[in-house]
């Protein structure tokens, strides 16, 4: 359960202090405009990281921009792109709340600069090529959300290639099992929105992590994992043409590395899913799935 009395574990900021490289920053802050939560209408703060994403950003943006939730902040960390990126940014200057367009050291990185500008009760991460399934997707998705009460709400997302049609849609478990978690990441961040006080307590981001970040920063809190509020709506895109792209064996490899660096799991559990996990992917390899 949300916590308001959790210590904070890093700053929360309205603008990153300057850094490497950087090439701009912008969006309504700059102009004096700032949000808040209230009571009935809980801030949520959309975060997208880019770098060189000229193809899908500007319809990301718009899926974000032109949501009709009345309390939603947008805040977008480039990595200093060299393509279009910038103008398409720059476009959009009176809808986003804060942009910054400067070198990083990786996704953790970006990710960890948008969470400590964010000012919202809930923190979702879309990408670029990624983005709100319609207008009213919030809307609909906090109509029965409690932020005095729920730590996590996630709902489906649905799984695009890059002309936009159909993959598949996320499956939604009755219930959760903690124990899953030691398969693979279950909730797409996409479809994902975490209450604050669960960063403030476990803290931000792995650096060391360079694709499964999300998966880790669940796993701190394994042994006394906080409801989930599970919600049956299609809420976002995720596009699979994403960082993480035909690089399931690095994937895997840092999920196992995450696990031991944990110690959720030992003995036999622990070595069954590991092959199981190991022996699919190779199986699917020669096959050519």
């Amino acid at each position: 359960m949300p916590n308001q009395n959790i210590e904070k574990t890093f700053e929360t900021l309205l603008f990153l202090p300057q850094g490497e490289g950087r090439k701009g920053e912008g969006g309504l802050r700059t102009q004096g405009i700032f949000k808040k939560s209230y009571e009935n209408q809980p801030l949520i703060s959309v975060i997208t990281v880019v770098f060189n994403g000229e193809k899908h950003l500007e319809e990301t943006i718009q899926s974000i921009v032109n949501q009709t939730y009345a309390n939603m902040e947008y805040i977008i960390i480039d990595g200093g792109s060299t393509d279009k990126t910038l103008e398409i940014l720059k476009k959009y200057q009176d809808k986003i709340d804060y942009w910054v367009s400067e070198k990083d050291s990786g996704v953790s990185d970006a990710f960890n600069k948008g969470v400590r500008l964010s000012q919202g009760k809930y923190i979702n991460f879309q990408g670029d090529g990624d983005g709100f399934v319609s207008a009213d997707a919030l809307t609909k998705l906090f109509e029965t959300v409690h932020p005095e009460k729920d730590m996590f709400v996630s709902a489906k997302i649905r799984r695009i290639d890059d002309e936009g049609r159909t993959l598949f849609i996320s499956k939604q478990p009755r219930r959760f099992a903690t124990k899953s978690l030691l398969f693979r990441m279950p909730m797409p961040h996409q479809g994902l929105f975490t209450h604050i006080d669960y960063f403030n307590r476990y803290g931000l981001f792995d650096t060391n992590t360079f694709f499964c970040m999300d998966y880790e920063h669940l796993l701190r809190a394994y042994k006394a994992f906080p409801k989930i509020v599970f919600i049956n709506q299609v809420v976002a895109n995720w596009r699979a043409d994403g960082f993480g792209t035909g690089r399931t064996l690095e994937i895997l490899k840092e999920y196992d590395k995450i696990k031991r660096h944990n110690r959720i799991e030992s003995g036999i559990v622990l070595t069954i899913v590991h092959y199981w996990i190991h022996f699919k992917y190779y199986i699917k390899k020669m096959i050519g799935y």
